[in-house]
């Protein structure tokens, strides 16, 4: 028991610094859906992985607004290939409330996925 909790640990001190120096945690924006509408998703280390919840809605004109959504996880279990690649994942399309196997590629400033 106590040896896996000490590798527990070890895991977690060797997974921080990597996920620290990894351009794609942070807020990004996402792409607007059918309707227009658009948010900005969290994007931060769970875990081994990455994930996103959405932290704010907008409307196509880019007034903020109140959603239902907000606080809901939007990108799960993402993984880092290197080089600002990201697969094996999931992806929640809000607009059409279905989820997506997905990967990602952050290339610049720009999140493509």
């Amino acid at each position: 028991m106590r040896l896996r909790a000490t590798l527990v640990v070890i895991a977690i001190l060797i997974a921080v610094p990597a996920f620290a120096q990894d351009a794609v945690l942070g807020t990004h924006k996402i792409q607007p859906g059918d309707e227009g509408n658009f948010g900005h998703v969290e994007i931060c280390a769970c875990e081994t992985n990455v994930c996103a919840v959405i932290r704010k809605a907008f409307d196509g004109s880019g007034a903020e607004i109140e959603s239902a959504n907000i606080g809901k996880q939007m990108i799960w279990d993402m993984e880092a290939d290197g080089g600002g690649a990201y697969s094996g994942g999931k992806i929640w399309a809000p607009h059409r409330d279905k989820v997506y196997s997905s990967k990602m590629e952050l290339s610049g400033p720009i999140l493509e996925v």
